[in-house]
């Protein structure tokens, strides 16, 4: 589990984050085996809504190492010869099911902080075969890409834990095409979490506290300029935590898993 030491300092108590961010997902890399307090692995695919044919078509490396909170391909936006992004690409279950759907004459992009799961992306994708998936790192407050260079950016269970939100809906606006689609799955609340609450480090380690009420995390995408913004899906993602004291409270602040799409005009 991962332990954000509490600080006064805002700024260092963001860099904190981050590090914690990257030491868990280096463990959920390297320990695939490993029970964590959300759901990994096959089984947290299935549980989120993959279907089994996708899963079965890519390296089962990657999918031992799937983190996501839900099935953003529900949105069904990306075509074929699409420019794809996905932000926060882990090991790589998105990036490749992703250029599946973009096919062979479109161009798929990853951009993960830790290291450790960009090593085992690029080791998935050779074993794929893919020419046309491209990872790097980067933060999603400042992507490395571009304005109005992609068709679709998509992410799965990664917003909620960067604590620049505005910032990283500005970044996903400014590098989509004029008409460029995004799906998002990720953590909403019921209702905001206060001040005193987002500095306590056990529940930035039970991924619950980055996140914001939804019709806030709906404003600011129409805030950065989306429109047709449409959630397609409300689940129960802390469920399926093994972990007692993650559930207790994920249902304490009303956290569950939201998929949203909506378009650039």
């Amino acid at each position: 589990m991962a332990f954000v030491a509490p600080t006064a300092d805002k700024t260092e108590f963001r860099e904190r984050i981050f590090n914690a961010v990257q030491d868990m997902y280096t463990e959920v890399a390297s320990y695939p085996a490993k029970t964590f307090h959300f759901p990994t692995g096959r089984w947290a695919c299935e549980f989120v809504g993959y279907q089994q044919k996708e899963l079965d078509a890519i390296p089962q490396t990657a999918v031992e190492s799937f983190a996501g909170v839900g099935y953003a391909f529900k949105a069904n936006v990306i075509r074929p010869g699409d420019r794809v992004l996905d932000i926060g690409s882990g090991s790589g279950t998105d990036v490749l099911i992703a250029a599946s759907k973009a096919e062979r004459r479109g161009e798929v992009y990853g951009v993960d902080i830790t290291d450790t799961m960009l090593d085992k992306t690029k080791n998935n994708i050779k074993k794929s075969g893919y020419k046309n998936i491209h990872v790097f790192e980067g933060n999603a407050e400042s992507i490395p890409i571009g304005s109005e260079w992609l068709d679709v950016v998509t992410s799965n269970g990664v917003l909620n834990l960067v604590p620049e939100k505005k910032a990283v809906f500005a970044e996903i606006f400014r590098v989509l095409k004029k008409g460029g689609r995004i799906q998002i799955s990720d953590i909403a609340l019921k209702s905001e979490i206060s001040e005193k609450c987002r500095m306590n480090p056990e529940l930035w380690a039970d991924c619950i506290v980055g996140a914001v009420p939804e019709d806030q995390y709906i404003a600011m995408l129409g805030d950065a300029g989306f429109r047709d913004i449409n959630v397609l899906d409300h689940f129960d993602y802390f469920e399926g935590s093994p972990d007692e004291s993650t559930r207790k409270t994920a249902k304490q602040y009303g956290a569950i898993s939201v998929t949203i799409t909506a378009v650039k005009e």
